[in-house]
Protein backbone atom coordinates (compact mmCIF):
# COMPACT_ATOMS: atom_id res chain seq x y z
CA UNK A 1 0.00 0.00 0.00
CA UNK A 2 1.56 3.70 -0.90
CA UNK A 3 1.31 5.84 1.48
CA UNK A 4 -0.38 9.11 1.15
CA UNK A 5 1.33 11.99 -0.07
CA UNK A 6 0.30 15.51 0.17
CA UNK A 7 -0.56 17.60 -2.46
CA UNK A 8 1.21 20.59 -3.76
CA UNK A 9 -0.57 24.22 -4.15
CA UNK A 10 0.70 27.11 -6.81
CA UNK A 11 1.15 30.31 -4.25
CA UNK A 12 -1.07 32.41 -6.80
CA UNK A 13 -4.00 29.28 -5.89
CA UNK A 14 -3.26 29.66 -2.60
CA UNK A 15 -3.65 33.52 -2.49
CA UNK A 16 -6.71 32.97 -4.61
CA UNK A 17 -8.53 30.54 -2.13
CA UNK A 18 -7.26 32.78 1.38
CA UNK A 19 -8.89 35.42 -0.41
CA UNK A 20 -11.90 33.50 -0.96
CA UNK A 21 -11.84 32.90 2.91
CA UNK A 22 -11.36 29.47 3.08
CA UNK A 23 -11.00 28.32 6.14
CA UNK A 24 -7.20 27.20 5.48
CA UNK A 25 -5.02 26.63 8.47
CA UNK A 26 -0.78 27.97 7.11
CA UNK A 27 1.63 25.93 8.96
CA UNK A 28 5.14 27.53 8.83
CA UNK A 29 7.92 25.23 10.18
CA UNK A 30 11.05 27.49 8.79
CA UNK A 31 12.98 28.91 12.11
CA UNK A 32 12.28 32.13 14.43
CA UNK A 33 14.92 34.23 12.26
CA UNK A 34 13.61 33.02 8.92
CA UNK A 35 9.41 34.05 10.07
CA UNK A 36 10.95 37.42 11.76
CA UNK A 37 12.74 37.88 8.06
CA UNK A 38 9.88 37.14 6.07
CA UNK A 39 6.45 36.33 6.41
CA UNK A 40 2.80 36.26 4.64
CA UNK A 41 0.32 38.90 5.86
CA UNK A 42 -2.15 35.81 6.98
CA UNK A 43 -2.18 34.44 10.24
CA UNK A 44 0.34 31.22 10.65
CA UNK A 45 0.88 28.12 13.34
CA UNK A 46 4.42 28.50 13.53
CA UNK A 47 5.97 25.49 14.25
CA UNK A 48 9.92 25.46 13.43
CA UNK A 49 10.92 21.85 12.60
CA UNK A 50 14.14 22.48 15.25
CA UNK A 51 11.91 23.04 17.96
CA UNK A 52 9.46 19.87 17.43
CA UNK A 53 10.22 18.65 21.06
CA UNK A 54 8.42 21.46 22.37
CA UNK A 55 5.42 21.03 20.14
CA UNK A 56 4.91 17.39 18.82
CA UNK A 57 2.98 16.54 22.06
CA UNK A 58 0.50 19.23 21.52
CA UNK A 59 0.04 18.51 17.62
CA UNK A 60 -3.63 17.37 17.85
CA UNK A 61 -4.87 20.58 20.09
CA UNK A 62 -2.79 22.74 17.86
CA UNK A 63 -4.01 21.10 14.13
CA UNK A 64 -7.51 20.57 13.60
CA UNK A 65 -8.00 17.11 11.72
CA UNK A 66 -11.39 18.76 9.90
CA UNK A 67 -8.78 21.61 8.24
CA UNK A 68 -7.15 21.37 5.28
CA UNK A 69 -3.64 22.49 6.50
CA UNK A 70 -1.27 24.09 4.10
CA UNK A 71 2.76 23.67 5.19
CA UNK A 72 5.42 26.27 4.21
CA UNK A 73 9.06 26.87 4.43
CA UNK A 74 11.64 28.91 2.46
CA UNK A 75 11.25 26.96 -0.69
CA UNK A 76 9.28 23.80 0.18
CA UNK A 77 11.52 20.77 1.03
CA UNK A 78 11.23 20.91 4.66
CA UNK A 79 7.21 22.15 4.19
CA UNK A 80 6.92 18.60 1.89
CA UNK A 81 8.89 16.36 4.59
CA UNK A 82 6.83 17.64 7.21
CA UNK A 83 3.76 17.36 5.37
CA UNK A 84 4.39 13.80 4.43
CA UNK A 85 5.09 12.93 7.98
CA UNK A 86 1.53 14.84 9.23
CA UNK A 87 -0.03 12.35 6.40
CA UNK A 88 2.07 9.04 7.17
CA UNK A 89 2.84 8.99 10.80
CA UNK A 90 0.24 11.28 12.13
CA UNK A 91 -2.64 10.41 9.97
CA UNK A 92 -4.03 14.08 8.80
CA UNK A 93 -5.78 13.47 5.38
CA UNK A 94 -6.10 16.99 3.71
CA UNK A 95 -2.65 18.67 3.56
CA UNK A 96 -0.99 20.92 1.00
CA UNK A 97 2.69 22.10 0.84
CA UNK A 98 3.48 25.29 -0.78
CA UNK A 99 5.33 24.44 -3.87
CA UNK A 100 8.66 26.78 -3.51
CA UNK A 101 7.22 28.28 -0.42
CA UNK A 102 7.83 31.28 0.76
CA UNK A 103 10.32 32.48 -1.94
CA UNK A 104 7.73 31.23 -4.91
CA UNK A 105 5.13 33.75 -2.76
CA UNK A 106 7.56 36.62 -2.93
CA UNK A 107 7.55 36.14 -6.50
CA UNK A 108 4.51 35.00 -7.58
CA UNK A 109 2.28 37.08 -5.53
CA UNK A 110 3.89 39.94 -2.79
CA UNK A 111 7.08 40.75 -4.02
CA UNK A 112 7.14 43.09 -0.41
CA UNK A 113 7.62 39.49 0.91
CA UNK A 114 11.91 40.12 1.53
CA UNK A 115 13.55 37.11 -0.21
CA UNK A 116 16.42 35.63 1.16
Amino acid sequence: MTPPTPKTIRAGDLQQRLLAGEPLLLVDVREPAELAMASLQHPVLHLPLSSSSEWVGRLDELIERDRTVVVLCHAGIRSWQFACWLMEAQGYADVLNLQGGIEAWSVEVDPSVPRY
